[in-house]
């Protein structure tokens, strides 16, 4: 197809979208006449905005008119995918979407997939990575007259979100027919990131890359806030600006305490994290759509993809630890207005913690890995019984069996995994890079927190934009900040504080035991619990610090938060309880002891000994091998006790060993354990 016939293809769409006077950006026509050109694969990196559905939906109006299959689309974004149904069938493109959300309805698509009656369908890639699902949806992969990877950085091992899942499926997919056009797009790739994904894609990838910066985003950094302070700000900006925006979180704890207090203080806010359920989550996303909804406090689960190109604001309270993942949220605001707002409150005091942890956390540990693999050289295995044999958490042995089928040292077949027999050699070089690089983007973004450039500019030289330059509009451009400006009113900081102190901090009880515990079902007999404070340090810093912290009788203001813990359960829904027992702990005795006498001798119950104390500190390890390190240490204990217990400890990370001790408690004969710790998450 020439230049002019994708020309009028993608013009046809554009005044579908926009209006008849919409005219194509730089590079549209390009990718357009590419797909449309024999089996071209074509790679666009573009800033969000650009227009890369436009490029896909006109490629594959043309070749269905040709005659072509449907187009297949891969992203791994259920939002992206509910706003392609919507925006496609709204100009005359049939589409449809199988996804984790939607099972109900797969039935029904693949019986219009075989009358030849869509024209996108939309699958996530964990769909395609179920042997089943793949098996059934493989004659529509084969006929597909146009394949498209979105997302395409997660599938390069450089990408800020790698996902190897979803790189083992695109390569599985572009394997298929050398015949079938491929469009993989991206907003955020690196010039290493560029030219893995176009080895990947094949030797006669067009790349088409354009300028990253963007002209309507005015970036801000607000540095050395408080936890509470942040909060604060976030309030009385939230009073001043106009329209509706995104407010970032990088836990989940952070969101549901931010979104509370906005709450709070009058505010139509919302929480988005990974816990949301999905019905919940796209009710959200309608109201910010529809600027029904001040703003949305999210976690990253709202970052890729999610398409409101009048978004107003983007707030971060704390940083990403990537400029590419960064520039991947921020440029959410602002696509469809002259002017949005993009500010950043970075955490000084905990955003290198978190770095820290996301630059190893989805690295294979090679000892891991090879005992894993021997484990399956014996034996086919379900992924329930590598957990219990290799003492490791279900979500890293998931993570580490992913990461060995995209090298090819394993399968799954079935429900169980099996070795290939093809060797596994750890790539010491390659994760020593990747590790580099991680924290080479980790001192970029310490770089942005401290305004040490235009904010804008480095943000595009990190993504090797050519083009980079000030841009004359950010906070380091002009030395000025966005209201309430550098500092917010310490009243409202005051209230930040009593809010957060106020709100309990609930300890929900493990509802099921981990597979391969040698146990089943659900777990019975344990109550709702509190903790005195959240983990995260926010309305209490110096009483984290001091849990966390050699062991120690308890400071007056532990016990007093302690009390007023206690005080206002009771008020609220605290269960009758007949007496206190601690933990034995071996670490931090006088902590727990000391936390046991002071709700003993609040509640006026006696402190009755269960448990003996350990010998010796015990290593943390996770899921079933914790419950079993418990069950150890737990063992010798004394005789009945009866009633309803209050269970007493300093720390509840994972809860197993609040749940064993409450087994424990409960064939001793206690009618209900009621957990109280000091610090949880």
């Amino acid at each position: 197809m020439s230049a002019q016939e994708a020309a009028g293809a993608l013009q046809a769409v554009l005044g579908a979208m926009a209006g008849p006077h919409a005219t194509p950006r730089a590079g549209q026509i390009d990718a357009v006449a590419a797909l449309l050109s024999g089996a071209q694969r074509v790679l666009v990196v573009q800033a969000t905005g650009w227009g890369k559905s436009a490029v896909y939906w006109a490629a594959t109006l043309a070749r269905r008119d040709a005659g072509a299959g449907p187009t297949i689309v891969i992203s791994p974004l259920l939002a992206l995918m509910r706003d392609q149904v919507t925006a496609a069938e709204s100009i005359g493109i049939q589409a449809a979407t199988v996804n984790s959300s939607n099972k109900a309805d797969w039935d029904v698509v693949f019986e219009r997939l075989d009358r030849d009656e869509i024209d996108v369908l939309l699958v996530s890639p964990e769909r395609l990575a179920h042997p089943q699902f793949r098996e059934r949806a493989m004659p529509v992969l084969q006929s597909s007259g146009l394949l498209v990877i979105d997302e395409a950085h997660c599938i390069s091992d450089w990408g800020f979100d790698f996902r190897p899942d979803y790189q083992r499926i695109a390569r599985l997919l572009l394997d298929l027919d050398a015949g079938t056009p491929v469009l993989a797009t991206t907003a955020t790739a690196t010039s290493r990131v560029t030219a893995d994904l176009a080895e990947q894609l094949g030797p006669t990838t067009t790349v088409i890359r354009g300028p990253l910066a963007r002209a309507s985003l005015r970036l801000a950094v607000i540095p050395h806030l408080s936890f509470a302070q942040r909060f604060a700000w976030v309030d009385e900006f939230l009073r001043t600006v106009n329209g509706s925006g995104i407010i970032y979180g990088l836990t989940v704890a952070t969101v549901q305490q931010l979104a509370a207090f906005l709450q709070e203080r009058g505010h139509d806010v919302e929480p988005y994290t990974g816990q949301t359920p999905p019905d919940v989550r796209e009710v959200i996303e309608v109201r910010l759509r529809a600027d029904s909804i001040k703003a949305v406090v999210a976690t990253s689960a709202l970052g890729m993809g999610y398409d409101k190109p009048d978004l107003a604001f983007c707030i971060h309270v704390g940083s990403p630890d990537s400029p590419v993942s960064y520039y991947q949220q921020v440029g959410r605001a602002g696509r469809a207005l002259d002017s949005a707002v993009g500010v950043l409150l970075p955490a000084d005091e905990s955003d290198r913690q978190v770095w820290d942890w996301f630059a190893t956390a989805t690295l294979p540990d090679p000892d891991i890995a090879q005992s894993l693999l021997a484990l399956l050289a014996d034996r086919p295995c379900k992924t329930a019984e590598l957990v219990d044999e290799l003492a490791r958490s279900k979500g890293k042995v998931e993570v580490l069996l992913k990461q060995l089928q995209v090298d090819g040292a394993v399968d799954k077949r079935g429900t169980q995994w099996v070795a290939t027999g093809q060797p596994w050699v750890f790539d010491t070089q390659k994760y020593q890079r990747i590790v580099a690089l991680r924290e080479h983007e980790a001192a970029i973004m310490a770089d942005y927190a401290a305004g040490r450039q235009c904010l804008m500019c480095l943000l595009t030289e990190a993504l090797d934009d050519p083009g980079a330059a000030p841009c004359g509009r950010c906070s380091v451009c002009t030395a000025e900040l966005p209201f309430p400006g550098a500092s917010p009113d310490p009243a409202t900081v005051r209230l930040v504080y009593e809010s957060l102190r106020r709100r309990p901090v609930r300890i929900e009880a493990r509802k099921l035991w981990p597979a391969g515990s040698g146990r089943t079902g659900r777990i019975h007999g344990i109550a709702t619990g509190r903790a005195v404070v959240p983990i995260d340090g926010g309305a209490w810093p110096e009483l984290v610090a001091e849990v966390l912290g050699d062991d120690a009788a308890l400071s007056a203001d532990l016990r007093d938060a302690a009390v007023q813990t206690l005080t206002r359960w009771r008020r609220e829904d605290m269960p009758t309880v007949t007496a206190v027992v601690a933990i034995s702990s071996a670490r931090h005795p006088l902590r727990v002891q000391g936390l046991a006498a002071v709700a003993g001798e609040y509640l006026g119950l006696p402190v009755v000994e269960v448990f003996a104390a350990p010998a010796a500190p015990t290593e943390p390890v996770a899921g079933p091998a914790r419950l079993r390190q418990v069950t150890d240490r737990l063992l010798s204990s004394h005789g009945y006790v009866g009633g309803s217990v209050l269970l007493v400890d300093d720390v509840a990370r994972s809860k197993w060993t609040l749940t064993r001790a409450a087994e424990v408690l409960l064939q001793l004969g206690v009618q209900e354990v009621v957990p109280f710790v000091a610090v949880a998450p």
